[in-house]
């Protein structure tokens, strides 16, 4: 028997990727050998792309906030790290990938060979997903694998 197929599981800092991440290890890495290798991957923005529209002056605050994207990036990969470790999922990999979302993911697809990519679901209206873009929405009509998209469930008051 070969190889296990990789799963790439997206990552960013919502509430929702790590939702994804856990229903993923909860329903698809039982007590038994995981039917996957796992891949975890973090697409770190640009300082430039989030500091775009700072105007004059931009190019001064560029090392703190790339500085703090390498911080909120790391914090990401911790957190992924234990949320495993909690689910004895111990095998796994974690790369940050400095670029845009889509992009990063269906790259890490390609690059890994992989079988699966998970990424959660925002939940976004048609307004703010035509505005913001969908990742998983892109993802799954640009990636060369099966595309899991996960769904927090909505919460009933």
């Amino acid at each position: 028997m070969g190889e296990k197929p990789v799963m790439v599981v997206g990552l960013d800092d919502s509430e929702h990727s790590f939702y994804a991440l856990e229903w993923t290890l909860e329903h698809l890495f039982g007590p038994s050998p995981p039917p996957f290798k796992l891949l975890i991957v973090h697409a770190k923005p640009t300082a430039t792309s989030v500091i775009g529209l700072a105007g004059p002056g931009g190019a001064d605050v560029l090392p703190y906030v790339e500085a703090d994207l390498r911080k909120i990036s790391s914090s990401i990969a911790e957190k992924a790290k234990k949320i495993c470790s909690a689910k004895s999922v111990n095998d796994v990999v974690v790369e940050i990938v400095e670029g845009d979302a889509r992009s990063v993911l269906c790259d890490a697809v390609e690059k890994h060979h992989a079988s699966m990519l998970v990424v959660g679901s925002h939940g976004y209206g048609v307004l703010k997903r035509t505005v913001l873009g969908s990742v998983s929405d892109y993802c799954a009509h640009h990636a060369n694998c099966s595309v899991m998209i996960v769904k927090r469930p909505k919460i009933k008051a």
